[in-house]
């Protein structure tokens, strides 16, 4: 095959494999996507040729999974041309992990096609997305395993997390591809053997981790939808206080009320003895226990945090422990400030908090998370097993009517389905939602539209298996089946006879 049409069909296969996550919902596009990506790693004449396909690949896949980082900066940063510049190359450094996964797969499954595409690659791209999980402070946007999230591959993820439905889809990936090879051949077994075991598996795994801790309670999740160019104007924030408050008095009565992340709009500590305290005592009297997102101070003086307050009196604080890169803080800002803020970093840093003790509201012990640190699945375990029901305030305005806020939704569900509790997730222009044990949307909010989300949430006790092993089963495991199939190939044994 040519260089132009196998480079084109990569390209091509990489923006499919966007297909798979929200708001577009394809579970098979990914499966395909793969597929596609890694029979051509096989056929490929050499490593350049498989790095080219690798990148071009994740050119396609981030360009379309993640485009929006453009609107953000554009809009609220450095302008159309720095979020030009910023996005680019944002775009062409994520292309990098593709390419890094189909050269390791491709290098360990050498001479021959069934090793490499039963074992090499599927293997080598788990182990990556792992990797690319916590390196350099970590990010997890994309993992395969998010788009399975509806589909019965997704009740691996209370044991194994989001690896083990995205295990999952590339092995049968390896196995289309292993087909694809040689279509008029009995290789179809194979992956279909693999759909068969893994649907079974499903229905074993399909139970319930947890059980009620008890009775429902009633929340209010407040979406203020303040345009995010008012959000710290002096002169809008009178009025953006008594929106959150008149909503809030409007929902007296229920067990939890709940605002978004920094959804008060100056430091806590300045609007608490004046609006925050004095609202939290008239919602205690009428049941309701007060929980806020906003920037809080730390009294022992170490700096300014993003935070969530249970409101009261003597107030409980999360602070949020893992910040956004050149969102909240810019790392090497000595040495490059001012290309920073070129393209709208933050002219000051937010400190990381250091607990994951949850909060006590309400007779609950609540997991808490801020926007980003839902993403990260082994952070939110710190708090577990004795969390009874998870929190996360998000504020994505930043990224208008794409698809970044589906995707954030998407992977806020997938925490739930692996530590088998329900979720709250608050947020200042949508989407909101409330979140069961097993993933399931129980009721959600509109996108930039003010409103209050209001239902039932079930306090959950109980222990996953992901929850004792993390993402260590499978880190374990892509790696010494790397090594195997490595060794495998410098002593010419054979995994898998081709047929």
């Amino acid at each position: 095959m040519s260089i132009l049409l196998t480079s084109s069909m990569a390209l091509v296969a990489g923006f499919l494999m966007a297909l798979g996550f929200s708001p577009f919902d394809h579970p098979w596009a990914p499966l395909l996507a793969l597929a596609v990506l890694f029979a051509l790693t096989a056929i490929a004449p050499g490593t350049r040729r498989v790095l080219l396909q690798g990148y071009l690949f994740g050119l396609g896949y981030a360009g379309f999974g993640v485009y929006w980082i453009y609107i953000s900066i554009a809009d609220f940063g450095g302008g159309p041309l720095a979020a030009a510049l910023a996005t680019t190359a944002l775009i062409a450094v994520f292309a990098l992990i593709p390419m890094l996964a189909v050269w390791l797969g491709h290098r360990v499954g050498l001479r021959s096609s069934s090793r490499m595409l039963l074992a090499g690659l599927p293997l080598a791209w788990i182990f990556v997305e792992w990797l690319r999980s916590w390196f350099l402070t970590g990010a997890t946007w994309l993992s395969v395993g998010y788009s399975q999230i509806d589909t019965p591959l997704a009740m691996w993820a209370p044991v194994f997390g989001v690896y083990g439905p995205g295990l999952a889809v590339v092995l049968l990936a390896g196995g289309v591809a292993w087909w694809l090879i040689q279509p008029l051949s009995l290789r179809l077994l194979w992956p279909a053997a693999l759909a068969l075991g893994f649907y079974l598996s499903a229905v074993v795994l399909d139970r319930d981790w947890s059980e009620p801790s008890g009775e429902p309670l009633t929340v209010a999740l407040i979406q203020g939808n303040v345009p995010q160019d008012q959000k710290w104007d002096p002169e809008h924030r009178a009025e953006i206080l008594s929106r959150y408050m008149s909503h809030t008095r409007a929902a007296f009565g229920e067990d939890l009320i709940v605002w978004p992340e920094t959804a008060v709009p100056a430091v806590y500590h300045q609007l608490a003895d004046a609006w925050l305290v004095p609202l939290a005592a008239d919602a205690n009297a009428a049941g309701s226990a007060l929980l806020v997102g906003a920037p809080a101070a730390d009294p022992a003086g170490d700096g300014l945090f993003n935070a969530i307050v249970a409101v009261s009196e003597t107030p409980q604080f999360y602070y949020k422990r893992h910040l956004v890169p050149f969102g909240e803080y810019v790392p090497m800002r000595n040495f490059a400030g001012g290309l920073f803020d070129f393209v709208g970093a933050p002219l000051g840093d937010f400190n990381a908090g250091v607990s994951a003790a949850p909060l006590s509201v309400a007779g609950h012990w609540i997991g808490a998370s801020i926007c980003y640190e839902v993403t990260f699945g082994a952070q939110l375990l710190d708090m577990l097993p004795a969390a009874e029901i998870l929190l996360n305030v998000s504020n994505d305005a930043w990224f208008g009517h794409s698809s970044a806020p589906w995707q954030h939704l998407q992977m806020a569900r997938m925490r739930s389905l692996e530590t088998a509790r329900p979720m709250l997730r608050a947020t200042n222009t949508g989407l909101s939602a409330l979140i069961d044990e097993k993933g399931r949307i129980q009721g959600q909010s509109g996108l930039f539209t003010e409103e209050v989300l209001r239902g039932e949430v079930i306090p959950q006790t109980g222990v996953t298996p992901y929850m004792r092993w993390r993402d260590w089963p499978i880190a374990i495991f892509a790696f010494l089946g790397l090594v195997m199939v490595g060794l495998s190939r410098r002593r010419g044994y054979r995994l898998f006879y081709d047929i």
